[in-house]
């Protein structure tokens, strides 16, 4: 491909001028025609390569124009979103690479509208209580829903929630996502204005309740604390509510540096934020929308009864999966994802090990689907070497994501009597990687919320070799499985003193 002669910044402006080049997919909607119709908390990649992917190809058909999104930010970081998007008019620029190599770029339109929440928490109340917004969905990552994952219950001590739960929101805004659902619920409450819908689109078994469940929690406590009057809003929100489950699928890395050259070298577009992800997308959604929804079915949502069977399939073999790789791979001197799937001992451990006899036994019945299929398509998924997906984004906030994901599949097998040695395994491999020290010097940047109180513990492993382990609110009672904690102490011993390499050459052995 020839590179264009000159760079074209990416605004409504500039999308006929891209569309006439001819490699670059355009909105066929009227811009000027959308109407905002959900409210969306956490803008990322993910978000803007999966549901705003599956909205734009809709308003690509002339379908739910009245759909489109606004998006909220609510953390510092989210200021650059802001700017990115409101210098592009919400327009953006998504690649999907093939595992053979072939790119399908599209400009994205469906995201009229983006709110940095602390520049004005008015104007984000405003938008969510307009009649026009039927759905408020979320991604806010696992840690977003502030739940101790060892009760499930709420952490009402977090700074921003406590501030949030004494203010008066008609004299200062909110700080969290509670917060804005809350006060936004009962602004409609008030002004007669029937409720939207509250969609999950996290990787948290169970999306939809969890969300129910902490959302309540802190409107009880706000209903406690006097601030609604006599007119409580935990009860009307228990009753009117929908908070559907659904399962979400698409790998998509932290946007570098490369894929914004990549998108101005190769199309000629300016982009300040592109997205860059897998091929492979999927969409499994309960259908629970009582004020009204797009018609995702007719662009591949799967439209279900009961999600959990599909929830669980992707938790427990994808999410696992990439843990498993992720501090192995690490710790073996791995960047990328595509590296450790074909590596042959962290392979077989990830696809037989973990994937066959531990997290299959953990999945129940799967309508329509052929999990042995499915788990070798997730092996090439990983292995796919235009994604680039490091290893370190894997490993990020894993203190969110093993306890979610990974603690729940030991807990079932302990408890049916199952082998859990691998998953000891890659508990192990979090450990001696949370020691923020490779095998050959090199250092680890441990990115995640309870970074200090993780590698605190892990650097106890001298004087007791369990002390990772000791923190109920990540591992429950694991400490006290001696079921576990046997192959979890060889684990860490061996990746201690001979290496990933020597532990992994050991539990393959027997394949």
């Amino acid at each position: 491909m020839t590179a264009p002669t000159a760079l074209t910044a990416l605004t409504a402006d500039s999308l006929p001028e891209i569309a006439a080049r001819g490699e670059v997919s355009t909105p066929q909607q009227p811009l000027d025609e959308r109407r905002i119709g959900i409210v969306h908390f956490g803008v990322g990649g993910f978000h803007r390569a999966h549901q705003a992917m599956y909205l734009d190809r809709l308003m690509n058909a002339g379908r739910d124009l009245d759909f489109a999104l606004c998006g909220v930010g609510l953390l510092p970081g989210d200021a650059r979103m802001r700017d990115a998007l409101t210098a592009q008019d919400g327009l953006y620029t998504l690649v999907t690479k093939s595992p053979d190599g072939e790119r399908d770029p599209r400009v994205i339109g469906s995201i009229a509208r983006y709110l940095f929440a602390p520049d004005d928490p008015e104007a984000v109340l405003a938008q969510m209580s307009d009649p026009a917004v039927r759905i408020v969905s979320l991604t806010v990552t696992e840690g977003g829903y502030n739940y101790n994952p060892s009760t499930g219950e709420f952490q009402f001590g977090t700074e921003a929630v406590s501030a949030d739960l004494t203010a008066d929101f008609s004299t200062v805004g909110p700080r969290t996502m509670f917060g804005y659902v809350v006060e936004a619920l009962r602004r409609r409450r008030e002004a007669g204005t029937a409720p939207f819908t509250v969609m999950s689109c996290d990787n948290v078994r169970g999306n939809g309740d969890l969300a129910k469940r902490m959302i309540l929690a802190y409107a009880r406590r706000r209903d406690e604390n006097g601030l609604h009057g006599d007119a409580p809003i935990g009860d009307f929100i228990e009753a009117e509510v929908a908070f559907p489950n659904c399962m979400v699928d698409r790998i998509t890395p932290v946007t570098a540096p490369a894929d914004i050259e990549m998108v101005k070298g190769e199309y000629g577009i300016d982009d300040a934020w592109p997205v860059v992800a897998e091929d492979f997308v999927q969409w499994v959604l309960e259908d629970d929308f009582p004020t009204g929804r797009p018609a995702w079915e007719e662009v591949g949502v799967q439209m279900v009864e009961d999600v959990e069977p599909y929830e669980l399939m992707k938790l427990r073999l994808l999410n696992c999966s990439h843990q498993a790789i992720a501090y192995f791979g690490l710790l073996l001197g791995q960047t990328y994802a595509d590296e450790a799937a074909v590596d042959e001992h962290l392979a077989p451990f990830t696809r037989t090990l973990y994937m066959d006899h531990e997290g299959t036994p953990a999945v129940p019945e799967v309508p329509g689907m052929d999990l042995d299929a499915y788990k070798d398509e997730l092996m090439a998924r990983f292995a796919n070497t235009s994604i680039k997906d490091t290893l370190a984004r894997l490993a990020a906030e894993s203190s969110d994501r093993i306890p979610t994901w990974l603690v729940p599949v030991i807990q079932e097998n302990l408890a049916a009597g199952r082998d859990v040695s691998a998953s000891a395994a890659i508990i192990a491999s979090w450990a001696r990687y949370a020691e923020g020290t490779g095998e050959n010097g090199e250092t680890f940047e441990i990115v995640d919320r309870l970074r200090d109180r993780v590698m605190a513990a892990a650097a106890k492993h001298d004087e007791d070799p369990l002390a990772f382990l000791r923190d109920e609110e990540l591992f429950g009672n694991l400490v006290e499985q001696e079921a576990f904690t046997r192959p979890y102490l060889h684990a860490l011993e061996v990746l201690r003193t001979s290496g990933a390499r020597a532990l992994l050459t050991e539990l393959t052995a027997q394949l």
